[in-house]
């Protein structure tokens, strides 16, 4: 039985774990000085057309806390949604990493900021009690599904430019963002004023491992040491960068994604069949919200099926991966019906 309480549940895709399996052969340079991983930074370049820093880590915690206490000192903030993972499912990680940069969140629709909202906090206060503004964190897609389209992130980055602030994206489904808007990825990072890309790697099918890819490479100065140091410096680091190279080859990246995204809008189409089910936001990436009756939701689980209550802003979350097939979608939306009617 196939589940949606999130993407983290589905195995690795066969491209990842035919890449994984073929990096082990025989001895190879420890602590990334291995082909894979120069091969897989090299590919991440390309796919970006520019030059760029890349790092790899196991967790997207990590890659957010270790990048954003690359852009700030102690006695910084960084700005985020007040829905944004960093602020609600990371355990105070960017805190500690940065050795307490505080977290200031602000509102905004369909889990995103907007430039009003960012200045509202810039400008709050600029006295030397309050802790300084340094960075604004965008999540692509957001945590209620939502994307940012390229202009909305460029005018971010043009406000925050102005100010003197840094752009951190927390891409743990840039993939499926890509995927959706169809565009290159260099439009939503760097090129609309992107510094730091965390790039999630485990949710679009790999066993484990996400990439921290600086376009503003001054900033990556000693972001090794600070990997070392988190306990994320991985030394058979070929096992991290090679399944990389399996999803990165062919698009199989954007294949996959493209087919979690379709399975959302398959069961957004069923929900929406359903007069007991609403939809509480756009469905534009892999992620579904509804509101459901507490005794459907309670029925959905005694059959069986996984979902999350606690993340977003209220409602059902159900998580479509890049192996949720048809069948499972209209297995779930049935027993919907069924507890429903």
């Amino acid at each position: 039985m196939q589940h949606f309480a999130s993407d983290n549940y589905a195995g690795i895709c066969p491209e990842a774990l035919q890449a994984l399996l073929a990096a082990n052969t025989g001895h190879a340079p420890a602590y990334g000085d291995d082909e894979w991983t120069r091969r897989v930074s090299d590919r991440l370049r390309e796919l970006f057309a520019t030059e760029c820093d890349v790092y790899f880590v196991f967790n997207g915690t990590a890659a957010n806390s270790l990048s954003l206490a690359s852009l700030c000192q102690s006695y910084h903030s960084v700005i985020c949604h007040e829905l944004a993972h960093v602020a609600t499912d990371e355990c105070g990680g960017p805190e500690f990493f940065s050795n307490g940069s505080k977290l200031l969140p602000a509102t905004g629709e369909g889990g995103k900021l907007t430039p009003e909202a960012v200045y509202e906090v810039i400008t709050r206060r600029n006295d030397i009690h309050y802790p300084k503004p340094r960075v604004v964190t965008l999540t692509q897609a957001t945590e209620l599904g939502t994307l940012y389209q390229p202009p909305e992130i460029a005018a971010i980055a043009d406000l925050a430019r102005q100010h003197g602030l840094r752009v951190h994206m927390d891409g743990a489904r840039f993939a499926n963002a890509v995927a959706a808007l169809g565009v290159a990825p260099a439009d939503i990072t760097w090129r609309a004023g992107v510094d730091v890309l965390c790039f999630g790697g485990t949710k679009m099918g790999l066993p484990v491992g996400e990439a921290v890819v600086f376009f503003d490479r001054r900033l990556s100065e000693d972001f090794a040491w600070r990997c070392k140091q988190a306990g994320q410096l991985a030394s058979k680091m070929r096992f991290l960068s090679a399944p990389w190279l399996g999803v990165l080859e062919g698009e199989a990246w954007l294949n996959h994604a493209r087919h979690a995204n379709a399975m959302a809008q398959r069961l957004a189409g069923g929900l929406a069949s359903i007069p007991a089910a609403q939809l509480l936001f756009p469905v534009e990436a892999n992620g579904v919200f509804a509101i459901l009756p507490t005794a459907v939701q309670d029925g959905l689980r005694a059959r069986g099926w996984r979902f999350y209550t606690f993340i977003g802003a209220g409602g059902a979350r159900f998580m479509c991966a890049w192996d949720t097939t048809p069948e499972s979608v209209d297995a779930l939306i049935s027993d919907l019906r069924e507890l429903t009617s």
